[in-house]
């Protein structure tokens, strides 16, 4: 092989690998997220869904490995049940390492602009975490079972799910969520004697959310609650909501 021709080998041949390695470093392998997330949510979370931090911030390499993936993940190339999975992931170890950030802390909103000023890297773009649930979730999935997903790391959020959303079987899994928060006698509180049901201000702060689906809220939950159905013709009332941390006691 001539020079030249051996030299321009040698020139497409490191262009290959470089690429390959870009392409490698980009995001995160989905599988090895996905195992790696499940593997800390079910060392750090509880069976009922409270985080210990204080045993996250002695020991943090796994949530800061986890976050650099979230940072580095490739969402324009991802499949649409990809994206979805990961971003609920992500909502949730955003909120864990924020938490972390500023322990000990007795509730987020003790925190400044936690939710609307704090910025965080989430697949190469600068998000709020309002702007997180909005624009990657609320939005392109129209989806209100996505509000038992997300964890705003207070007592009365839905309980954290102690294993990854994967792509596979996000559905599936937003379905069970759905189920246990909607079954759960502190999340939906009937108030038999007084002919009403009390629900959490999720349902009033999302309320277009939920009419979206055509359904009058009742109705919607009642898809949810297996033999334990609601009576259609109570009356809706709020609760207040709990900020106290969901920290493992």
């Amino acid at each position: 092989m001539p020079a030249f021709g051996f030299s321009r080998f040698l020139f497409s041949l490191l262009a290959v690998l470089l690429f390959r390695g870009a392409a490698a470093s980009a995001g995160p392998v989905p599988d090895a997220f996905t195992s790696a997330t499940t593997s800390f949510l079910q060392k750090y979370v509880s069976a009922n869904g409270d985080v210990n931090y204080a045993a996250i911030k002695k020991n943090p390499a796994a949530l800061q490995a986890l976050l650099k993936q979230v940072q580095q993940f490739d969402a324009k190339s991802a499949s649409s049940g990809a994206r979805k999975a990961f971003y609920l992931n992500a909502y949730n170890l955003v909120v864990i390492g924020a938490v972390v950030d500023s322990y000990p802390l007795s509730s987020v909103m003790k925190v400044p602009g936690f939710f609307d000023k704090q910025e965080f890297l989430v697949a190469g773009e600068k998000l709020t975490l309002n702007n997180l649930e909005t624009s990657k979730l609320r939005k392109p999935y129209d989806d209100p079972r996505i509000h038992f997903a997300l964890v705003c790391a207070a007592r009365s959020c839905p309980p954290l799910r102690r294993e990854a959303y994967a792509t596979a079987t996000v559905e599936q899994q937003l379905a069970a969520q759905a189920r246990q928060a909607v079954q759960d006698p502190r999340f939906i509180r009937v108030d038999a004697k007084g002919g009403k049901v009390l629900v959490s201000e999720i349902f009033k702060w999302y309320a277009d959310d939920f009419q979206a689906t055509g359904k009058p809220l009742l109705a919607y939950l009642n898809q949810f609650r297996g033999r334990q159905l609601l009576p259609l013709d109570s009356r809706v009332d709020y609760y207040s909501y709990d900020w106290t941390l969901n920290d493992r006691r």
